[in-house]
Formats: structure tokens, sequence, C-alpha cells
């Protein structure tokens, strides 16, 4: 299918049909009327979209192996993870690689990118190697990290996102995470307040 050929046979039917409803028998008016529609004031011009191909960089178990982060990263942060499977090492992008790089040195960054190209991974990688590392001089339990969202339907999604990576660990996650919205009931939010995670969200 031409997606041009089919944008000006639905701009041409459209067309048909809203001047089905009138007659017009003056010649200026008429003729007022087909120059309105032949400029196409009416629908916009096609737009066209092209999905990036995102650039590839390392997995996860090579960033570990160089040493760039913590043993366990390589356990969390897996693809395809079942109760009967460990699944397989995640490939990171180029872009993703290079923020948890900015993380791990102390910069701030903005990652600006289009949907489903890895945001959350990363900033949560690099949060989850930092907690790794400070919990391995210092075990005492608080909150580590602080992730605030605008809308309550993020948070969720991110707290989803969370689980995925570590809810094989069972009651012994090495990394703990909660949520702190308007949605908790207050003996959740007690329960925050005196076993704090080590990420809130």
């Amino acid at each position: 299918m031409d997606v041009f050929e089919f944008r000006q046979k639905l701009v041409s039917d459209y067309a048909s049909f809203t001047r089905s409803f009138t007659r017009i028998r003056a010649s200026d008016i008429q003729a007022f009327v087909d120059e309105a529609y032949e400029s196409g004031r009416y629908w916009p011009a096609p737009l066209v979209q092209v999905n990036p191909n995102f650039k590839t960089g390392h997995t996860v178990e090579t960033l570990v192996k160089a040493g760039g982060l913590h043993a366990e990263c390589a356990r969390i942060f897996r693809a395809g993870k079942s109760a009967s499977s460990p699944g397989v090492s995640l490939t990171l992008f180029k872009h993703q690689e290079e923020a948890i790089g900015f993380a791990q040195s102390g910069k701030s960054y903005v990652l600006t990118t289009g949907t489903g190209s890895g945001k959350s991974l990363a900033y949560f990688i690099p949060i989850v190697d930092g907690i790794l590392k400070a919990k391995a001089s210092e075990s005492a339990p608080r909150t580590r990290a602080i992730i605030i969202y605008p809308m309550n339907a993020l948070a969720n999604s991110q707290l989803e996102e969370l689980g995925k990576f570590l809810a094989d660990y069972g009651g012994h996650s090495p990394v703990t995470f909660g949520r702190y919205t308007g949605q908790e009931n207050d003996e959740e939010r007690q329960r925050l307040a005196s076993n704090p995670p080590d990420i809130l969200l």
C-alpha cells in the first residue's frame, strides 16, 4: 500500500462527503468554495515520522566485568527472567551507557529521547549500582534514593519496572523499593517510615 495514495483517497472521499450536503448555484460562491478545497486548508499536510534505530552499546554483564558496575547488577538487569530461567544480560543503547557514565562520575545530565528508548534504565541502573556499592560499606537501612514523578501513573508503572528486575529475589532483595504517594493508606505509610526502602518512588 502506498501511504500517500491512501491519504489522497481519504482526503478525496472526505471532500466529496463534506460537499454532498449542499448544491451551490451561484458561480462566484462555487468558485470560492472550490478554491478553498483545492488549497488544502481543511486538512493538514501528511506527517511523516521515522522511528530511530538507536545505537547499541555493551551489555550490563560486560560493564560489570569491566569493573564499571557492581557485580550484582549482572543478575538484576536481565531480560526474560522467570522462575525457570535467569534470562539474558540486557544490551544497552549507547545513550543509556553514556548516561550511566555521567551518573557514576557525579555529573548532572538530562536525557531526552523517544518512547521505548530505555530512559528508566538510564537512571535505574546507576541508582541501583550506587546503592549496592554504598551498602557494602554502610549497611544501615535507610532511603538512599528518592525518585519524583509528576503523576501517580508514572510512579505506578516504574514500581512495576523495578519489580520486574528485583522480584526474583523474593524477600531478600539486595535493593528494596517502595512507593509513597496519595494512594497508600496510613498503615502502608507507617510501614515505609519504620522500615525505609533503599529507593522511594
